[in-house]
């Protein structure tokens, strides 16, 4: 697998922590070190194999399609495409455009995730994201007319005055417009961020726990009669359209991250990534001093923990050495018994009320 971030953003949207820039005139710089990066870590990709590759930021459809074309091109050099792979790429409705588009048929992307966040032009305002309800639709249609049908839309629910009859609306809307799959995050005040901020001032403020659940619940629900399964925390997908990239991760398969700020991983006990800092990834000539972790065997069973559980196929403890197996049997027994967790042959999964408290059934698992 390999994961490409674009740090550009056009502005900052008020609730994102992800490293980014809204720099745009550093993106030659960038490209030039970007794939000076892909050729210097030609080893590295090839054991990744190119089964997946993932355009991330950022937002990446703030790069012109010809710097797009010549990532993949040079990402290609190294490792072809395999048969069938899965190519992503993130956008915002408000990049679709005909240009866009015939930009994006010039390049092997075949799926895109598109962050739409809500269909609430108020709420969108207050975000200061810089697309309106109108222009989610229109992209989605557009992308559909070029034969683009594997989309991803990205939902938040728990905004700041967001009510339960607008996230519904949200929902069955987007539901009836046959997006394959969603993806839906409870939102996160991050310090840091400009929506903290604002919530420290008083101007805005966190929505209420129960009506936070009460989203995630008509949700479950709306997806599941829509016949969607929902195999991952936050993710849901029509039959055979899970995001094949993500579920890497959750599998704890072998990726390389490319770009300043993105991780990479062995598949087995080391990880790396480089610092998020454009100006020096541009000065280092896309080879920055990376950072790296070697996880021992305790930092692998609380990552396998972490990964698995995340997902509706479990935790299988036959993949655990008995020691580790016989602790999470041990620490997860009081979330079996409050009917949290489901323990069948093998395999421990979170219910619906689990899901709820998940963090909590994680961390106790925790060694």
């Amino acid at each position: 697998m390999i994961y490409v971030h674009i740090p550009f953003c056009k502005s900052r949207c008020l609730y994102c922590d992800f490293f980014s820039t809204t720099s745009l005139d550093l993106r030659g710089g960038f490209l030039r070190s970007l794939l000076n990066e892909i050729k210097e870590r030609t080893e590295e990709i090839r054991l990744a194999r190119a089964n997946t590759i993932y355009i991330g930021g950022g937002t990446p459809s703030q790069m012109a399609p010809n710097d797009l074309k010549a990532i993949f091109d040079t990402l290609q050099c190294i490792s072809p495409l395999e048969e069938g792979a899965e190519v992503t790429m993130e956008c915002n409705p408000d990049d679709v455009s005909s240009e866009f588009i015939e930009g994006l048929l010039a390049t092997p992307v075949n799926r895109v995730s598109m962050g739409v966040q809500c269909m609430n032009d108020d709420l969108l305002h207050l975000l200061n994201r810089r697309h309106t309800a109108e222009q989610a639709r229109k992209a989605v249609e557009m992308l559909r007319c070029a034969g683009y049908h594997n989309i991803s839309i990205d939902l938040m629910y728990g905004l700041p005055g967001q009510t339960m009859e607008m996230w519904q609306n949200d929902v069955d809307e987007l539901l009836s417009m046959r997006v394959p799959h969603l993806s839906a995050y409870s939102l996160q005040w991050e310090e840091g961020t400009a929506l903290y901020r604002m919530m420290e001032k008083g101007q805005v403020s966190e929505a209420p726990e129960e009506l936070s659940i009460e989203m995630y619940r008509y949700l479950v629900e709306a997806t599941r009669c829509a016949g969607m399964e929902h195999y991952e925390i936050s993710n849901y997908a029509l039959p055979g359209m899970r995001a094949r990239h993500n579920s890497g991760y959750w599998r704890n398969e072998a990726y390389v991250g490319l770009g300043p700020g993105a991780h990479s991983y062995d598949g087995k006990a080391k990880r790396s990534s480089n610092p998020p800092d454009l100006l020096y990834y541009i000065k280092t000539t896309g080879l920055p001093q990376q950072e790296v972790e070697l996880l021992d065997e305790d930092a692998l069973y609380e990552e396998y923990v972490l990964k698995s559980l995340r997902t509706m196929d479990g935790l299988d403890l036959g993949l655990l050495a008995p020691k580790y197996r016989n602790y999470a049997l041990k620490m997860v027994q009081p979330h079996i018994l409050a009917g949290r967790v489901e323990h069948h042959g093998d395999v421990l999964r979170l219910t619906e009320d689990g899901i709820f408290v998940s963090n909590d059934v994680m961390s106790d698992m925790m060694l």
